[in-house]
Parts: structure tokens; sequence; C-alpha cells
């Protein structure tokens, strides 16, 4: 069964499985104990350190190993926002960081600081004079992640670290995405990533502290980690994680090539293929092996399990598949279709077979989910007689309100109005995003006895 989910969590890699099991019976005493058995963990942990921050680019000391790549993002941002509380307390991250960096950024809030969110454009990507215009005199930490978890767009690091260094303002990168397949720009003071990510076991992150940063570690002390993550460190999974990002760093140059390859033939083939599809991200500065499209008119729950069933495991950030039932937040800063989402990522190794056959199951599929949902299958009718109409979805969720509109824009005038009633939350995003796709004009919201009004002016 083809994995197509590596962004989630990427299939273990050989050499992590051989470390693991071998730290297993090498590193299970405690390395900070002086007999030998003690001593054999601490060299097995120094090791792996050492190797880790050759691939991160940092000295072995500025990194400590965590639970989780949630835990360094949670800790860095509290240890550095601690250390520079007299400079200020605000903090700048952009509007499609990962939930762990705005779950923090919502507890600095909670606690009295304040934040500024960085917009991007509709390909993912931050303008590095936007970014530089949100930094302030009192910015205590600015966060960029290095690529996007969603729709794989590269953010352009290095401009927005001399920026940040011109201000003199610390950047944590979260490098979770991408550590595996380079190391990051220069400019960073701060660094996360998380090992499931590149093959590694899960349940180990990492945090690089550049020296010089002011960092003062929050919670109860401990004697572990430089004090940055306190409790005992899960060696062999640590010694499995390090090993592993090695090994795939050694061969990410020439798997990229192969997958950004494979990568490029969806995004074309599905373009041609699905109709009233949008290939979401940026075409060249992206990661290689990730790509994102949402389908007009598709309930992106059934899309994935339709696709399930025909053994593809793909992912989603649409808003059909979240546990909230709200829009993806980085589809909706970007301003894209968020219904019938499909986040693509292969792992090392996935065959091109696959990929083909992913190609030739996917476009039936969609047409299937679409049938059930009496999407429009046609263009709209020719322009009738109706001045305006209202289009009741309240109690439906997406794509209904966005089917419902496609269904009926055609019955009014050219230059009439359409309104849309809806409580789906993704509605909001939806219908200004299929208005960009299909040539029409959204107008705006406005309130309603429940709900929102949505209004459409059709053009063509």
């Amino acid at each position: 069964m083809p994995y197509f989910d590596a962004a989630s969590a990427a299939p273990l890699h050989p050499v992590a499985r051989q470390a693991l099991l071998a730290a297993l019976d090498e590193g299970w005493a405690d390395p900070a104990r002086l007999y030998r058995e003690g001593r054999r963990a601490r060299l097995l942990l120094d090791a792996a350190r050492e190797a880790a921050a050759e691939a991160v680019g940092c000295r072995p000391d500025e990194l400590v190993f965590t639970s989780s790549g949630t835990t360094a993002v949670h800790a860095g941002i509290a240890g550095a926002l601690s250390g520079r509380r007299r400079v200020g307390r605000h903090l700048a991250h952009s509007a499609v960081e990962h939930s762990s960096v705005l779950h923090s950024a919502a507890a600095h809030e909670a606690a009295g600081g304040s934040c500024t969110e960085v917009p991007v454009d509709r390909s993912g990507a931050v303008d590095p004079a936007a970014y530089a215009a949100a930094l302030r005199a009192d910015t205590a930490l600015a966060c960029l992640q290095s690529a996007n978890h969603e729709v794989g767009t590269e953010q352009p690091v290095a401009e927005v670290a001399a920026h940040c260094t011109e201000a003199g303002v610390p950047l944590l990168v979260d490098a979770a995405q991408s550590l595996g397949w380079g190391p990051v720009p220069a400019g960073w003071s701060l660094l996360t990533a998380s090992a499931h990510k590149w093959g590694g076991p899960a349940g180990v992150g990492l945090l690089a502290v550049r020296k010089g940063t002011r960092f003062s570690p929050q919670g109860p002390a401990g004697e572990r980690e430089s004090g940055r993550a306190p409790g005992f460190e899960n060696l062999p999974a640590i010694v499995a994680a390090a090993a592993s990002l090695r090994a795939v760093r050694d061969g990410a140059a020439a798997e990229a090539v192969r997958l950004r390859a494979l990568v490029d033939r969806i995004r074309s083939v599905v373009a041609e293929r699905v109709p009233d599809v949008e290939v979401v991200g940026d075409p060249v500065r992206r990661l290689p092996h990730l790509v994102t499209f949402s389908c007009l008119y598709v309930d992106g729950e059934t899309l994935l399990h339709e696709l399930d069933r025909r053994e593809f495991s793909v992912s989603s950030g649409s808003s059909c598949t979240s546990s909230t039932l709200t829009p993806s937040h980085v589809l909706k800063a970007m301003g894209v279709l968020s219904e019938g989402n499909v986040r693509v990522s292969l792992p090392p190794g996935t065959a091109g077979a696959d990929v083909d056959r992913f190609l030739e199951v996917l476009p039936g599929v969609v047409a299937e989910v679409r049938e059930r949902l009496g999407a429009p299958v046609s263009a709209p009718p020719s322009p009738g007689p109706a001045a305006s109409l209202v289009v009741d979805a309240l109690g439906r969720r997406c794509p209904i309100p966005v089917i419902e509109l496609a269904k009926v824009i055609g019955e009014v005038a050219v230059g009439a109005m359409v309104t849309v009633l809806a409580d789906d939350e993704a509605a909001r995003l939806d219908i200004p995003a299929w208005c960009e796709m299909r040539g029409q004009e959204y107008v705006g919201e406005e309130p309603a006895d429940r709900g929102s009004a949505y209004v459409v002016r059709r053009l063509s």
C-alpha cells in the first residue's frame, strides 16, 4: 500500500532501526553515572549529539534533545522570551507556522504578552520586508518555519534572518520539515526539529540555541540536557534519530532530484486530468517531496476515505478532515481553497509506478465523490431573468454551500447578486476561493440571523 504522508511521519529508516536495536543493548544505563555502563551510555549520547549538531550546523554544546519537536518549540519560545523579558514582551511569527508555535503564541498573549502575525501570499511565503516591518523595539523573539508542513513552500529564512540581525532580534526557525533535506540557511539564533519527520523514531526533538542568545529555561529546573530538557534521556531513540539524520542527509541530494521530478509530474497531471482543481504552494521554492491540491465540490473526508480504500495513504489540511471542523489555518492564511484538500508527501524510495497508479485512480475518485454530492458537471446555463437569488445552506457543511452557489450562479443576470447563507466556517474561505477560480466577484460577508451571508456578483 503506497504511503504518501511522510510530512506527518516518515517510515522508520533502516539505519534508525539498526541503531535503535543496538542502543537498546548498549545504551540502557544512566549517562550521568561514572561506572562502566554509564560511561558507555555517555559515549553514545555524546556521539549522537555531535552527529546531530553537524547536520544542524551548530556546536554540540548548543544542542539538546527533547521528548518531541513540539516540546522543543515550546521550550525554545518560552526560554527565549523569558531570557529577553527586559527588552520587551512582543513576539513576531508568520501566519502559517506549525500549531506548536501558534499555541505558544496564544499562551504568551494570555500571560500578558503581545504578538504580531505576519501574513503570507497565495503561495504561502512571507514577504521579508513585511516581516521586517513587524519587528519592534520591544520584540523579544521572531519565529519562522524553514518550510511549510502543509503546502511545502520554503520560507525566505536568510532574508528574514538578516532583518532580525539588523534589528537585534533572535530568530527561532522551526526546521521540522526541511532538516532531513539539508541545512537551514545561516542567521538563526534558535532551531527546532523532530526526528520522526526524517525517518527517526517518534519522541525525539532537537533544540539548538546559539551561544550568545539570551535564554532562560522555564519550568522546574533539571540537571540533564543543560537544564533545557529535564528528564531521563531516551538514549536508544536519540541514537537512532542522529544515525538516521546522518543517513538521510547523505542521500538527500540525489533523492531530492528524483522525488522533485515525481512531484512535478503530480502537479502537472492533476491540473490536466482533474477539473476545477487548485494546486497550491510555490511551484519552485518548495520541498522536493510534497505537493498539495484542492478540488472544488469535493468533501475532503470522503475523498481521503475513498483513496484509502484504493490503498493510498494521503492526508489533508481541509476543514472536512480536522477534528475541529475548521479550515486549516495555513490554507486560510493563503486565501486558497480548503475543500477537497489533499496533501501528498512522498517518503524516500517512493516508486514511480506507485505515483503513476495514484494519478490513474485520482480523477475517477474525485468524479465519484462529486457525483454523490450532486456537484455541477457542466457549464452554468445562459443568463436568466432573476435580479438576485438567496441560497439557504444553513446547517450544511462545505462543500455543499459552494456546490449550491455553483448551481444557481447562471440563473441570475450578469452583474446580479447571489447571497449564500451558511454557518460552516469553511464557507468564509471557500466561497471567495471559488470566486477567484471561476472568475466571479466576491462582494463580501454580511451578518445574518444565523451564520453569515456571503454575497457574490456574477461577472460572466
